[in-house]
């Protein structure tokens, strides 16, 4: 049984437990203060006290502690702003009430007070009142300054007087931040002021701009070595400032008086050159991001500065080249030993100029590689008398100074691919010098032909000539960046030269004849895929350009000539099929196919021609379907084109009963399709009675929509609907879809006038209300109609 204590005896137990209580609750208590305690002085904390002792503490309620150091600064700011508006207001407004002694002596006792007060607060373990009372007195030697200009030399120049003052306060708060060197305010001041005396004195002397370049640029360079020398970070950032503000005004005024017409040249060169100097002296200590920024600063500089001095006597088309050639010789600091950010950003310099440079000259090369596309609007014109009549009326005007640009930098791009620095990453960028020195090499050659204006002939074989260097370059083994440049300035190239040899009819055999020998050459020597498959569509294109020259030059009209056309389609045809490689025949096959599209399109004003045609390409596809793998796709094609050919050709001699001519087609073709069928029960309703179909019901259906008698729809209709059930009960796509569709076709065709004087009998608003409401409900059951669909579907894949 449990034991129950008697009342008195349970008494004392609960006394004692909640004694136990307090004794808790007091430990935890003063354990929450120590640990407040703690993190508000880290550097010194309160040891935590012994156990006996902590039995013994009373509890000690909680009490906030002491305003942190954020709220602290925010006083001390406010109080030191206070300060400085009460200075300047009694320097201001009440300056005239006292005495000369008076005014001196308080203004020397105050600004004395200042000064030394912050020694005594850092004495006294005060640090941020200190930083306060520092500031305010900087701020009353400037007014001590102002003042002393106002009593004691009114009559002095401004400016002067201002940069003597400037430099005198920057010295005492540098002498100042130094003897007192746990201030953190007077350094940077003093850097802030060093900013104003030579600039002040340049504009007090009335020097040039010249002379304010040579004032900014100093400065730069002191704040550099403040830069480099100096040990706290404000005053480092203070002098980064002051010298990405200082250095890039001075270069770029020396840059202006570079470029100017008129301006000393010699002296903005030197400035330029001192403040490249400047800059790599700052970039030789900086971080790697700011190292690279002062090297291309450093970079430019120096361009700016020599090639400023070179150009005086030249044109600017000339002046280019100069600046051009300066920026390339800036390429071996890579090989120095420099620091290796310091030699990339110089290094970007050079690149920044080549690619001006290139900026400049490729608008030239563009005008000239693209000027023959004017050769379009008169073909077979005559062969002009000069490269530049080809070009136009009159052809660009071409600086001589273009081609030197483009072999200077393919030059360059040549010499860095062979000898690539160790100091820059290779992959990719190697090979991309490498296909630009062949790009730059590609477009010399038309500038260089349109600036010395070659004659007509000399200039269609030097591009000829050129377009087979650059395929015997892109068919040569080897990775980088040359294969697939040559590939692309080849192609380029053929359809400029392409385009200039339509002036002329000879040039035009010679060019297209030459392209075709090369691009079938390159094709079959090259081992690359891609490269062969575009090669050939290359050569398939040029030999029907010849083709359709050829019924040109026979004096054949345009219809006449598509026969012809379709010889290069009859070639790809029995290339493709002893072509080992799957993609080399298929580019080789679509070519053909686009040269099929082009005899179409020759003949598709004349019926008879275009008959011709469409039965000539489904006899080719016909014979692209022997191999299996056409098949599926040419048997299909095969079949559309003979059946298009044979409806052109009954429209094209005017029959207007059709059926007379298909219906015999049609049971000759379904009889070939039944036995078909039979022996391959696999192969589709499509390919057996498909063409069967269409070859009659097609061209039924065209004459029935415009003939206005009721025989034909209704004969048509039957015949479409007994299609429609054969092909459902036999479970045939074909005869399903086809049936299906003539059968909806001719009955719009019956109900179309009822239905117009339907809409004639309705008001304007019932149409477009009977869309909403049809809209409506398909939008309320979409996801049934789509299920249906879906079934639908299901159902016609499954059949033949």
């Amino acid at each position: 049984m449990r034991h129950v204590p008697p009342p008195a005896e349970e008494l004392a137990l609960l006394d004692h437990e909640l004694a136990r209580l307090d004794a808790r609750r007091l430990q935890l208590l003063d354990r929450r203060a120590w640990l407040v305690a703690a993190l508000r002085a880290p550097a010194a904390p309160t040891p935590f006290p012994a156990p006996a002792a902590r039995a013994q503490t009373p509890a000690v309620p909680y009490a906030p502690s002491a305003p942190a150091h954020g709220t602290q600064n925010v006083l001390l700011v406010l109080g030191g702003l206070l300060l400085t508006v009460a200075a300047i207001a009694f320097t201001l407004f009440s300056w005239g009430e006292m005495g000369i002694a008076g005014r001196s002596a308080v203004l020397a006792a105050v600004t004395a007070g200042a000064l030394v007060a912050p020694a005594l607060l850092l004495a006294r373990k005060l640090p941020s009142t200190g930083e306060a009372v520092a500031a305010l007195a900087l701020v009353l030697t400037v007014l001590d300054a102002v003042a002393l200009h106002a009593v004691a030399a009114p009559g002095a120049d401004g400016l002067v007087f201002s940069a003597v003052a400037s430099a005198v306060l920057a010295a005492v708060w540098t002498l100042y931040g130094l003897l007192l060197g746990r201030l953190r305010v007077p350094l940077p001041a003093a850097v802030v002021a060093g900013q104003l005396p030579l600039v002040l004195t340049a504009w007090a002397a009335g020097a040039t701009a010249t002379g304010f370049g040579w004032a900014l640029l100093v400065t730069a360079a002191a704040d550099v070595a403040v830069v480099t020398w100096a040990r706290r970070p404000a005053v480092r950032v203070t002098a980064a400032v002051g010298a990405g503000v200082t250095g890039p005004v001075a270069l770029l005024t020396g840059l202006g008086l570079s470029v100017s017409a008129g301006g000393p040249l010699a002296g903005a060169g030197a400035l330029l050159l001192a403040g490249a100097g400047v800059a790599l002296a700052g970039a030789w200590r900086a971080p790697k991001e700011w190292a690279v920024a002062a090297g291309v600063v450093a970079g430019l500089a120096s361009v700016a500065a020599v090639g400023g001095v070179l150009r005086t006597e030249l044109p600017w088309d000339w002046s280019v080249v100069v600046y051009l050639l300066c920026g390339i010789a800036l390429s071996p600091v890579l090989w120095l030993r420099v620091p290796q950010p310091v030699g990339r950003g110089v290094l970007g310099a050079s690149a920044a100029v080549t690619a001006g440079a290139l900026v400049w000259a490729l608008p030239v090369v563009a005008a000239v590689v693209l000027g023959p596309v004017s050769v379009l609007a008169d073909v077979w014109s005559g062969a002009p008398e000069g490269f530049r009549g080809a070009l136009g009326q009159s052809g660009p005007s071409v600086s001589a100074a273009v081609p030197v640009v483009l072999v200077v930098v393919a030059g360059a791009s040549a010499a860095l691919h062979v000898r690539w620095p160790r100091s820059l990453p290779e992959k990719g960028w190697r090979a991309a010098a490498a296909a630009g020195a062949v790009v730059l090499g590609w477009g010399t050659v038309p500038a260089l032909l349109a600036v010395a204006d070659v004659p007509y002939a000399v200039a269609v074989g030097v591009e000829l000539l050129m377009v087979g260097g650059l395929l015997a370059l892109a068919v040569r083994q080897g990775s980088g960046g040359v294969r697939p440049a040559a590939l692309a300035c080849a192609l380029v190239g053929a359809v400029g030269v392409g385009l200039l040899a339509l002036a002329a009819e000879p040039a035009t055999y010679a060019v297209f004849g030459g392209l075709l020998v090369l691009f079938a050459g390159a094709a079959a020597r090259s081992e690359a895929v891609v490269v062969r498959s575009v090669l050939a569509v290359g050569s398939v294109l040029c030999g029907v350009v010849v083709a359709t020259a050829a019924g040109a030059s026979l004096g054949w009209s345009a219809p006449q000539s598509a026969p012809v056309v379709l010889v290069v389609p009859a070639v790809t045809v029995l290339l493709g099929a002893r072509l080992r490689v799957a993609a080399v025949a298929w580019s080789l096959e679509a070519a053909g196919a686009f040269g099929a599209l082009v005899a179409m399109g020759l003949a598709v004003t004349d019926a008879p021609f275009l008959a011709l045609v469409l039965a000539l390409c489904g006899v080719l596809s016909a014979g692209s379907a022997v191999r299996a793998e056409r098949r599926p796709a040419a048997g299909h094609l095969a079949a559309a084109l003979s059946v298009a050919a044979m409806w052109v050709r009954l429209g094209a001699s005017g029959v207007t009963a059709p059926e007379a001519y298909t219906l015999p087609v049609s049971v000759a073709a379904f009889a070939v399709g039944h036995l078909r069928a039979r022996t391959d029960p696999a192969v589709s309703s499509w390919v057996a009675y498909g063409p069967a179909l269409s070859a009659t019901m097609v061209p039924s259906l065209v004459v029935a929509w415009t003939d206005a008698g009721w025989q034909r729809p209704l004969l048509l209709g039957a015949a479409a609907l007994v299609v429609t059930l054969s092909g459902a009960r036999l479970r045939l796509q074909a005869p399903l879809v086809l049936g299906g569709s003539v059968l909806a076709l001719v009955g719009l065709h019956e109900l179309a006038p009822h239905v117009v004087q339907v809409l004639d009998a309705l008001p304007r608003w019932a149409p477009p209300a009977l869309a909403g409401l049809l809209l409506l409900a398909v939008g309320a059951t979409y996801e049934q109609r789509l299920r249906d669909a879906r079934r639908v579907r299901e159902s016609l894949g499954r059949m033949r």
